[in-house]
């Protein structure tokens, strides 16, 4: 594994590289491209799992310190042979807090004092301890329904809907550490959503819904025409998953691991007792998940075209096989490594391991995107 990782590096020179770092609960992913013939070309890649650095298993989520966390970043970014250290690093969802509000339309230079004074009805502390950004959200070309009347038309003309995000000052803090201590030159920080957007979603009207499974908690965002259109948290995730087997089976975590990794959903007849623990974890995200869709269909009267599934815990035999039988539409797994080019040998390797690398793919590719 680490050697076909590691192959991409001898078959370049240093040049403009740049690197997408995505530092997880459970592990960190690094991805290294440049821009060849106009063209995001793949470099070298690696993942480090961060559970041995807090002294717990592989898979487990950690809350390690900065300091820690820039150790094991400099070991993956060894053991990847990366040859940059110019970067854009993602920051957990987590960090955030992620809104939409509708505002009055006033002049553009107002626009910012509006915003902050909305988004304090959302953020539960002063306003000078997070950093705050919002994007518009451009209005329907048409309305869906009909016998909306003259009255409802006339008020949505007035007000704009804004996506609002404010990220505490603190993560940005420790981030900016973790980048000095371990070498690297980021010259952005972006939440994951964005990355995995920009990574996993082309281009079009119809609305998408992401799901990125990871370690503790798996996120939900809805995406239309490339733009956020709602998201949600669900506080559970592989290491659940992992943590029923072993209670339920009376095993060692690390055992427990492993036969959700080797087996998944795919055990059969010996393995009975696995899927329905599994089984009943799944559930229980996909029921959360469809709660989701129904309310943005609802909402917005538009139909969900097709779920796209990402991060490393959906990587688990014969989770796409219950997915689509859960939500009843087209379901597949990210591929976020079509977004560059690789050697065609290792295609298949890549899509596999798309999953856990669409955000350190985002990130990388806005990263390129700053290079003239």
């Amino acid at each position: 594994m680490d050697f076909l990782r590691n192959i991409f590096s001898i078959f370049f020179k240093k040049n403009s590289s740049v690197l997408g770092i995505d530092i997880g609960s459970s592990a960190i992913k690094v991805v290294q491209i440049k821009k060849k013939r106009g063209r995001a070309v793949l470099e070298t890649y690696g993942e480090l799992s961060l559970g041995p650095y807090a002294g717990i298993e592989i898979g487990r989520s950690t809350n390690l310190p900065p300091e820690k966390i820039a150790e094991a970043l400099k070991d993956i970014l060894r053991e990847a042979k990366t040859t940059t250290v110019a970067a854009g690093i993602s920051l957990p969802l987590s960090s955030s807090l992620v809104t939409f509000v509708n505002v009055p339309i006033v002049p553009e230079k107002q626009i910012a004092d509006v915003i902050s004074l909305e988004a304090r009805k959302y953020i539960p502390v002063a306003m000078s301890e997070v950093l705050l950004d919002y994007s518009a959200i451009p209005k329907e070309d048409s309305y869906s329904n009909e016998d909306q009347n003259d009255l409802s038309k006339t008020t949505e003309k007035k007000n704009q809907d804004f996506l609002v995000v404010a990220i505490h000052n603190e993560y940005i803090n420790n981030y900016q550490a973790i980048s000095s201590i371990s070498g690297i030159e980021p010259t952005f920080f972006e939440l994951e959503l964005f990355s995995s957007i920009r990574s996993v979603i082309d281009q079009g009207n119809k609305a998408v819904m992401i799901i990125d499974m990871g370690a503790g908690i798996t996120k939900l965002y809805i995406v239309e025409r490339g733009i956020l259109r709602a998201s949600h948290i669900i506080n559970r995730g592989g290491q659940d998953i992992t943590m029923a087997i072993s209670k339920s089976l009376s095993i060692p975590v690390d055992e427990a691991e492993n036969l959700k990794r080797i087996y998944g959903l795919k055990g059969g007849p010996e393995y009975k007792e696995l899927t329905e623990i599994i089984t009943v974890n799944l559930d229980y995200i996909f029921y959360e998940a469809n709660a989701t869709m129904l309310s943005y269909q609802r909402k917005y009267q538009k139909n969900i075209s097709r779920v796209v599934l990402t991060g490393g815990s959906v990587l688990l035999k014969g989770l796409t096989d219950l997915a689509k039988i859960s939500f009843q539409t087209d379901t597949e797994y990210a591929n976020p490594f079509s977004k560059i080019e690789t050697p065609a040998f290792f295609a298949e390797r890549l899509a596999e391991a798309g999953p856990e690398f669409a955000v350190a793919i985002g990130c990388a590719l806005r990263r390129l995107s700053e290079i003239d």
